[in-house]
């Protein structure tokens, strides 16, 4: 079982100071979302996590420019999910790398990536900020902090991003915004928009509910013209968003904009066909159909290394779900837009085993607004569904003000400008969901001969 190591403070002492500050909601929904532990990975662990998720991303933006030349319309609009009005602003080229975190399940068969937050990853302070200050907080120096690199490669990858964009002729100050009174949502935004000062930038926080548009003109925030804009905002939210007194198409008209190049968006739109869950069933389609490559596009898509590593660390996934029920193999049902675990089911090979769901940080917003749940479930059940192998995840006890608790970990990766950045490691559920708690990573360097056997090894 993995080992988790308590911190000798109660979770008041640990959050009473800078820990509290860095992260204000470190209880959500009335209880506990941070505890006081850590979650201990090895150095092997960690030096294959390395390269697997930076591999991984490498092939995400590698079939991400394939779909994007070689593939029709009609395939990113059914296959993918995508929206009719995002595709041209999707198709545009932008450059590569960007804020993402995978998803990994740590099992007896190896780490697995199951899926990747492209568009609009949250959990960035945990990591980049709460998991050293815990980290130090046992004062053994066995103990060292997997995402002290964060800061830097976020600094980094605005600085490519801002770059490229001035290229394109756009430049002046970076517009952060998402829900101003949503604290998870903000402190999220504003952590990036330090980091985003630090790198050298003039940087402006805009609540997402001040802005506004002008449809053919621009994107204002109090009367201040925005030319560059990082949004923590769904697109596939976005597309749909319309002003109820004027009527005006609000996501439409921004994406006009996007696409007449009077507005650069961070994470380009470009990674809406990656945050679709879509994306995982066409990689596996691309690898199931590689030596025929060549007689569609005039090139074999994936090289010998990249094939290993889609056959190691990615699961067969299929827009249907007959593979699996023909050979009765349990499988996940995804819903192409699922956030925290909405839309998600485990199956057996021919019934319902579980459901979980959760609310993803922006519908907790609109929950805050009193929405109807029945909707909010409905939004994500009735969404098309890709099936991928079911795997287990390893369990993990943590202790918590409510008592002991037994549950599973999922091991968020973060990925920035194509180098990992950090870990985010939640323990919840069997699908991981927004009341799982986090216990922060680190990596114990040194261990006894006992300790040593303990830690798998992969092959």
């Amino acid at each position: 079982m993995r080992q988790v190591v308590q911190l000798p403070l109660s979770h008041e002492e640990v959050f009473q100071g800078e820990a509290g500050e860095q992260i204000p909601y470190h209880r959500m929904y009335g209880k506990q979302y941070c505890v006081p532990a850590l979650t201990v990975y090895s150095p092997l662990e960690m030096q294959e996590l390395r390269a697997a998720a930076e591999a991984v991303d490498g092939i995400y933006c590698k079939v991400m420019r394939f779909i994007q030349q070689y593939m029709p319309d009609s395939f990113l609009e059914h296959q993918l999910g995508i929206h009719p009005g995002l595709i041209p602003t999707a198709r545009m080229e932008m450059v590569t790398g960007g804020i993402t975190r995978q998803d990994w399940i740590i099992g007896d068969a190896g780490p697995k990536c199951i899926e990747n937050n492209t568009d609009t990853p949250t959990g960035i302070p945990e990591a980049a900020a709460l998991e050293d200050i815990l980290v130090g907080l046992t004062e053994d120096t066995a103990f060292t902090a997997p995402s002290a690199e964060m800061d830097t490669r976020i600094r980094a990858c605005f600085r490519i991003w801002l770059e490229f964009y001035a290229n394109q002729g756009l430049q002046g100050p970076v517009t952060f915004t998402s829900f101003g009174e949503h604290v998870e949502d903000r402190t999220n935004t504003e952590y990036l928009m330090r980091r985003c000062q630090e790198a050298g930038y003039d940087v402006f926080y805009a609540p997402l509910e001040e802005l506004e548009i002008v449809p053919g003109e621009a994107l204002y925030h109090q009367g201040r013209e925005i030319n560059l804009l990082y949004r923590l905002y769904p697109l596939e939210y976005l597309i749909d968003d319309r002003d109820e007194t004027t009527g005006v198409e609000i996501g439409a008209a921004l994406l006009d904009l996007v696409r007449e190049g009077r507005l650069g968006l961070m994470n380009p739109v470009q990674h809406v066909l990656m945050q679709s869950k879509g994306f995982m069933a066409a990689i596996w389609s691309l690898y199931e159909r590689n030596e025929q490559t060549p007689d569609y596009c005039g090139f074999t898509l994936f090289d010998e290394a990249e094939m290993d590593v889609i056959s190691r660390y990615l699961l067969p996934t299929y827009f249907s779900a007959e593979p699996f029920e023909l050979n009765a193999m349990p499988y996940v049902a995804k819903s192409y837009w699922g956030r925290e675990g909405r839309g998600t089911l485990l199956l057996d090979g021919s019934a319902v085993q579980e459901e979980e769901s959760a609310h993803d940080s922006t519908l907790r917003v609109k929950d805050q607004a009193k929405e109807d749940e029945e909707e909010i479930t409905a939004y994500y059940e009735n969404q098309p569904k890709i099936y991928q192998q079911l795997v287990p995840m390893e369990q993990v006890v943590i202790e918590t003000e409510a008592g002991a608790y037994s549950g599973y970990l999922l091991t968020g990766v973060f990925v920035i400008g194509g180098r990992l950045a950090g870990l985010l490691p939640r323990v919840g559920e069997k699908v991981t969901g927004d009341m799982a708690y986090y216990c922060a990573a680190t990596v114990r360097e040194r261990m006894n001969d006992e300790e040593e056997k303990e830690w798998r090894t992969w092959d």
